[in-house]
């Protein structure tokens, strides 16, 4: 019965989607901007959205035209280094990006690491214009850094792979969206997918469709298609069936919070897939930079989980295509007028239910608070030499 679910992964005809990078900076005779492919708009149309202060950005990360952990975090940086070269008030641009997203420390990460360059430079003598580069040269070396990073999850997720299935031609369920469109590179637990797919040893993507969002219908399926890789789309309610028939090899998610004893914070849905995992036997595998790491969340209970508007629950959005009249990005009610909605943006899976967590430092199981805290520090070593 290996592959009767397999309808979208066998037409391979070119997909004939354009590569426009998630985020660049520009700079245009007019000032300095930053410019993101909305990913709302995703996969009907390739717009992108030129953000030129930080409360256009912060509005962007808000509606989530720019998301995902790592993505965040290159966001928060460059849109301080935006307001510093317009010359806005800097610490205030790094206040509104820190807490724009609550759940994502990677935000606050990238937004005070370029803060803090601006102002060592600034406490050096530097003066405006000179200090505003230095927080732009930090926006940029965490770019390279997260798209180094994500060359070596993916090779780090595929060796472990390989050591727990043994044989190759693994099948892989991933839950919302890991790939470039969250990263500086080519993601993180999509990452790990797409290396195996290069290698012959990805026998089939299952991509959780992801609500009530739908990343994972919307953006995995549209970077799978991208990649010619072997994808098949599900309901998420159909996973439990998919783990029932014997289908599923490993379960591959990123995070935008690991707490210190190595609870995990990831898009809502991906606790019932530890459950379903730990329950028939099969590998629970999270992928995410040690920047996602947060040593000041001492455990799931104090992640702090994003609770978005009932609206996205209650109505259907039309992301670019007008529905009978409606506005692009226009709701289709599907509950009766006044129902209460609950909407977490996120679930945490505790630590005993995660087979691995992959990082760019290697690769850690079983998951412990002490093991933990040993990669971070190995990564803290490495940065400083």
């Amino acid at each position: 019965m290996a592959d009767q679910y397999a309808q979208s992964s066998e037409d391979k005809r070119p997909t004939q989607i354009p590569a426009v990078p998630a985020i660049r900076w520009d700079d245009p005779p007019e000032g300095p901007v930053l410019v993101l492919l909305d990913q709302t708009r995703l996969p009907g149309e390739e717009i992108e959205l030129v953000c030129t202060d930080a409360p256009a950005l912060v509005d962007a990360i808000r509606r989530l035209a720019v998301r995902g952990a790592p993505l965040l975090g290159i966001a928060g940086a460059y849109g301080v280094a935006l307001a510093a070269a317009r010359g806005f008030d800097v610490d205030e641009a790094a206040d509104s990006l820190a807490g724009a997203r609550p759940t994502a420390v990677n935000l606050a990460y990238g937004a005070r690491r370029a803060q803090a360059a601006y102002r060592t430079a600034a406490a050096s003598g530097a003066d405006p214009r000179r200090a505003a580069g230095a927080a732009l040269e930090a926006a940029r070396a965490l770019h390279a850094e997260d798209a180094e990073a994500s060359t070596r999850m993916a090779a780090h997720g595929l060796a472990l792979l390989d050591e727990l299935l043994p044989g190759g031609q693994h099948r892989v369920l991933t839950h919302c969206n890991t790939g470039a469109l969250v990263s500086g590179g080519e993601g993180t637990a999509f990452a790990v997918a797409l290396k195996a797919h290069r290698e012959g040893r990805l026998r089939r993507l299952w991509v959780d469709e992801t609500r009530p969002l739908l990343q994972g219908a919307r953006l995995t399926a549209y970077e799978a298609a991208r990649n010619g890789m072997a994808y098949t789309l599900l309901t998420d309610n159909a996973a439990g069936s998919l783990f029932a028939a014997g289908e599923v090899d490993a379960v591959l998610i990123g995070a935008d919070r690991i707490a210190a004893d190595g609870s995990v914070a990831n898009k809502v849905g991906s606790y019932p897939l530890a459950v379903l995992a730990r329950y028939h036997h099969v590998p629970f595998i999270v992928v995410a930079p040690v920047t996602t790491v947060d040593p000041g969340t001492p455990d799931g209970a104090a992640i702090e989980v994003e609770q978005r508007g009932g609206h996205e629950v209650t109505e259907v959005t039309a992301p670019y295509v007008p529905v009978a009249g409606m506005e692009a990005g226009g709701g289709i009610p599907v509950a009766p007028l006044g129902t209460q909605a609950y909407n977490p943006a996120f679930d945490v899976t505790p630590p005993e239910l995660v087979t691995a967590i992959v990082t760019e430092e290697g690769v850690l199981s079983p998951v412990t608070a002490e093991g933990l805290a040993e990669l971070c520090a190995r990564s803290r070593q490495v940065t400083i030499s």
